[in-house]
């Protein structure tokens, strides 16, 4: 018993588009631009590709798709280095092409939420260019954090903070005499300094910006690195190195400062008041879910994204302790809460959970578990085709800044960004008229849209079953929830007519028959009032 139980009646673009409150129950497809279609042939992705790909999405059955930066850029970062807040780098077409890609999305019932960046700009930007031809303590420089070095001659760091890529934190700068100058602050790359946003003119600029975006049509932000804006006063050592370890583990002084609440109140206020529920994202790495719920107070931002979740292990006993930690935490705030299992910037959770075979099933399990819980989902492009991490990348391709600095992230992000596959049987697999930035594997011409469309046991047809039914039963989406007795490995939760059970076991498990079953991960077999669950699987039941 598979997933081609679920019926394909679904909701009108008109009524996705009229829900109240979209936000708290949405399911929001993660878009990586460069990476989803090409319409140009120049092997990257870009917006005409998204546009015309929208049909997909709607079909699929997300409520809205959330666009990585496609902003102008030199691309030290995939992106997350902008030159031009307000233009379109010419590598994904021009502004004409994003109002289309939103009006399109629009009339299929789809909402586009778009990336932006505050914690840094680019080093070409217009802002850090002035910057660096200015004075010591003047205007331009101010925007950023520029500091004095350490030592006699000032060769040292300002202070003992490591970038997020590995190596210090602080780039010293060279005058027009090339003599040795300011250190300035990046916590990711050296070609992404750390704006100052306690200067009047950043909150300005960007208030600006976002008022652009929103006057083109968007429905929200997802705001990038949400937790860093503000630093500790004096800018503090740390007193220790491998900090990168420490971030969601504890309060650093450039992370999840409370001066942050401030500006996401703000843009809160601004987002208001728009018509339409425009909405604020924030990726905001906290310690706990309570610091995290911080970021989802009435009058801040609308969601915020649950790593705890995403780097749970696998077995009841841990997932359990993540679902209820993130929902006691949201509840006392009144948000919904979110659950995403991959993005950008991690590893595929298809492999995290073992690859192969057991990885797939898994990651099936996961998915069905997640599309069950409380509040909102996030779905990475190409989670929905069961695509693995790709670990084999050669060198010369690789693009991620982790992987040349060595010492900070594993530099592994290339492999969860390789372009999806489309159609047919070779390479580029229909994701544009030429070949694609990074090298996809043959195996996944088994993997595509294509060839899973139809087949009700691919993991397409899944996700397809899986979101049609959380429309239909009412009992899904944002609500209540209450846990179930289970056998040991076990999750069986319980929402209005509705029940979830997953076996996270090596073993299959004989349980009484909870429901109707109207959805499963893989076959099921009934004797005398019972059913067996096979390992690693999940099973949707209406009661």
């Amino acid at each position: 018993m598979t997933q081609d139980l679920a019926h394909s009646v679904r909701p009108s673009a008109e009524a996705r588009a009229q829900a109240e409150g979209w936000w708290r129950s949405a399911v929001i497809y993660q878009v990586y631009v460069r990476s989803f279609a090409d319409s140009d042939g120049d092997g990257i992705g870009d917006l005409r590709g998204i546009r015309e790909r929208l049909p997909y999405l709607a079909e699929l059955g997300v409520d809205a798709l959330w666009l990585t930066p496609f902003y102008a850029s030199p691309q030290a970062d995939g992106g997350y280095d902008v030159a031009d807040y307000r233009a379109v780098d010419p590598l994904f077409g021009q502004l004409s092409d994003a109002d289309d890609l939103v009006r399109e999305a629009h009339r299929l019932g789809l909402r586009v939420i778009v990336d932006i960046v505050p914690n840094h700009t680019s080093d070409q930007h217009v802002w850090f260019r002035a910057a660096l031809a200015g004075e010591p303590e003047g205007a331009a420089r101010a925007r950023y954090h520029f500091r004095p070095g350490r030592g006699a001659g000032g060769e040292l760091p300002p202070n003992d903070w490591e970038s997020v890529f590995g190596g210090p934190a602080w780039t010293r700068t060279t005058g027009p005499d090339g003599t040795p100058g300011e250190w300035y602050l990046h916590l990711f790359a050296p070609e992404q300094p750390d704006l100052n946003w306690d200067n009047p003119e950043v909150r300005a600029e960007f208030e600006s910006v976002l008022r652009f975006w929103l006057d083109l049509g968007v429905d929200g932000f997802r705001i990038d690195v949400a937790h860093g804006m503000v630093k500790a006063p004096g800018l503090p050592d740390i007193g220790r190195t491998e900090q990168a370890k420490l971030i969601g583990a504890q309060v650093l002084p450039f992370f999840d400062q409370d001066g942050v609440h401030e500006i996401h109140r703000g843009w809160r206020q601004l987002l208001d008041s728009y018509a339409g529920e425009r909405i604020g994202v924030a990726e905001a790495w906290a310690p706990t879910p309570e610091r995290l719920a911080l970021y989802v107070r009435p009058d801040e931002l609308h969601q915020a994204f649950n790593f705890q979740f995403l780097t749970c292990a696998w077995g009841a006993g841990p997932m359990r302790e993540v679902i209820d930690q993130s929902l006691a935490a949201t509840l006392s705030v009144g948000a919904p809460t979110t659950w995403v299992l991959s993005n950008h910037d991690v590893v595929r959770h298809t492999t995290r959970y073992g690859g192969g075979e057991q990885g797939l099933r898994r990651a099936r399990a996961a998915a069905l578990l997640m599309l069950a819980l409380p509040g909102s989902a996030y779905v990475y492009q190409g989670e929905e085709l069961g695509l693995p991490e790709v670990v084999d990348l050669p060198d010369e391709v690789r693009q991620d800044p982790a992987f040349f600095r060595g010492d900070g992230q594993e530099g592994t992000r290339d492999g969860c960004r390789v372009p999806l596959p489309w159609s047919g049987g070779a390479a580029p697999y229909g994701f544009g008229p030429g070949g694609s930035w990074l090298p996809q594997p043959a195996a996944w011409a088994q993997l595509s849209v294509e060839a899973q469309s139809g087949d009700p046991r691919s993991t397409l047809e899944l996700y397809r079953s899986a979101l049609v039914l959380r429309r239909e039963l009412p009992g899904l989406g944002d609500g209540e929830m209450r846990w179930l007795e289970a056998p040991e490995g076990v999750l069986a939760l319980s929402r209005p007519g509705f029940v979830c059970t997953l076996n996270t076991l090596g073993d299959e498990v004989t349980m009484p028959v909870p429901g109707r079953p109207v959805l499963a991960t893989a076959a099921l077999e009934f004797a005398g009032g019972t059913v067996r669950i096979p390992s690693d699987s999940c099973v949707w039941w209406a009661v």
